[in-house]
């Protein structure tokens, strides 16, 4: 089964401390095993890089282990999927032509890139952006409830 995790997920997956750790790990776990495939959007590296280094923890985490952490549990194990620059402007023209403005448009990002290369389920904290942005997506959108 192919597996697109977004931001959220992947945080929740490699941070025990964090409160859906235990919802969120069993995922990793199954692609790290090779029963699944991982499949992550480029853009969310830089956005777990981004919020692994700011995360308010003591000790905090530095650039150097939040690389450490994504170099040994998702470049190797997981399909990296980026975005062509017309893919960005055809991003762009359905969320204006629905009025869908902010926050919204990073989730566009990663669900594009889940009906691009047909995976069968998104894995989220987060499932009401998700849900809206792409109803005829012909995967399942799995939301992990803390």
């Amino acid at each position: 089964m192919r597996l697109l995790f977004d931001t959220s997920t992947l945080i929740a997956a490699l941070l025990k401390p964090h409160e859906a750790h235990g919802l969120a790990h069993p995922w990793l776990d199954q692609v790290l095993a090779g029963a699944d495939v991982g499949v992550v959007s480029a853009h969310s590296l830089a956005e777990l890089y981004s919020t692994l280094t700011r995360m308010p923890l003591r000790p905090s985490i530095s650039g150097a282990d939040a690389l450490e952490l994504i170099r040994e549990n998702i470049l190797s194990p997981f399909e990296i999927v980026g975005l062509l620059p017309a893919d960005y402007v055809a991003i762009l023209d359905d969320l204006q032509s629905r009025n869908l403005v902010g926050g919204i448009t990073y989730h566009a990002l990663i669900m594009y890139i889940a009906v691009k290369v047909r995976v069968d389920k998104v894995i989220t904290l987060n499932g009401r952006d998700f849900a809206r942005l792409f109803p005829h997506f012909q995967g399942e959108i799995v939301v992990l409830r803390k």
